[in-house]
Order: C-alpha cells, then structure tokens, then sequence
C-alpha cells in the first residue's frame, strides 16, 4: 500500500497517519521526520535545510523533494508507504509521480481527511499548552482540573502564537490556495478517496480504512 493523506491544518491527519501506518504494517513518512533526521545526521540535504530553516524561510521544493526521495528509496519503503505532509502542492505531485516511476512504483490511493474550516479553528484556537512540561489541553475536549493551570505542573497555561484564531485562518487560507489544488489534481488521476474527519478517532480511522479498502479493491 502506497498512500498519500491530504487535509487542512488541525484534520487530525498526524493521528491517522500514526495509526493507519501501523494497522498496515507500512512506515509513516512525514517531511517533519524527514528534515529532523537529515538535520540532526548533518546530512548534506540536513544542512541545506538548516540554512533555510535558521533564517525563518521555507525549505524549497527542490531540497524537499530530494530528501523525500531518498527516504522512499530505503528498504523499509520498498513494501509501502504513508506520506504525511508531502506532496503539498501539485508540482511537488508531479514530483512525486516521478520518483515513484524511478522506483518502478505508483501511488495506491490519495486519503483526504475533509473538515469544516469553523470546527478546524475550533479544534486549534481552543488548544493551551504548559510551558514546563508541554502536555497539550483544550479548553473544550480536555480541560485542565484547574482552569488555565497544568494538572502536572500548577503552571499557567499559554496559548501558542499559531494557535491564534487569526494564525489559523491564515493557514487554512495557504491551504486553500496551495494544497487544496490536489484534490482536483488526484481526482483526475482517479486516487482520490474523501472521508468527513469528525467523530471520535477510532469512527475516522474506521472510515479512513474503509476507503482504502474500497480504492484498493476498485484497482
């Protein structure tokens, strides 16, 4: 199985991935794993990334897509795979058609976790974390004993800068103007498989595992 999960920022796709990658014994492969493992190996792709990553700028595609295709080109890949935050956008996908052809491979099934945008802020401006111990709360789904206090530490909680409502409509604007272009894009190579990412974690992943087994089977 050779998936890609698609879905705006606070989907749950991090969760889904992690689950889903381990109920079908493929690795999960995130562009976050990535470029912390190049960087803390001081890999020559590492420290190019670094350099963008020091000055605050986005990493570009071509040091991305480079480090994506050797980590897929591993042995622990050569089964299957789940990408987590690759592509990003529809070059990055033709990209990624490419690589997979070097490797005489294709994608399986594009997942795309579909959310309402008012219950994504919800679910992200809601968030409140404790600078000591760094447990995640929620003010609404896992509220502390103590308001605005962590039950580990007694510290005051914060919330962080890109958990601000306004931060949030910014990256869910990005990615409306960026990565959304993918569904329409893996639509038309017919990989596309869509699922309401709402309702408890097991009720997604359920749904998530039924589209799978639907695309993989249609195959």
């Amino acid at each position: 199985m050779r998936a890609v999960l698609v879905g705006p920022p606070g989907a749950g796709k991090g969760t889904q991935a992690q689950i889903l990658a381990e109920e079908l014994s493929i690795p999960k492969v995130s562009t976050g794993d990535i470029f912390r493992a190049n960087v803390s190996g001081g890999t020559e792709l590492g420290k190019k990334a670094k350099e963008f990553m020091d000055r605050g700028d986005l990493v570009p595609d071509e040091v991305t897509n480079a480090m994506v295709k050797d980590r897929l080109a591993q042995d622990d890949a050569a089964g299957g795979f789940l990408l987590d935050g690759f592509p990003r956008n529809v070059p990055q996908a033709e990209t990624l058609q490419g690589m997979l052809a070097d490797l005489g491979t294709q994608l399986d099934v594009v997942l795309e976790l579909r959310v309402d945008e008012e219950e994504v802020v919800k679910r992200l401006s809601g968030r409140r974390s404790c600078p000591e111990c760094g447990r995640v709360y929620h003010v609404e789904y896992d509220a502390p004993k103590v308001e605005g206090t962590c039950d580990n530490e007694g510290a005051a909680l914060y919330q962080r800068e890109d958990d601000r409502e306004e931060t949030i409509r910014h990256r869910l604007k990005v990615y409306r103007e960026q990565t959304a272009p993918l569904v329409e894009f893996y639509t038309g190579e017919g990989l596309l498989a869509t699922i309401a990412a709402t309702g408890p974690v097991a009720e997604v992943t359920a749904r998530a595992k039924a589209a799978i087994e639907e695309k993989r089977s249609a195959v």
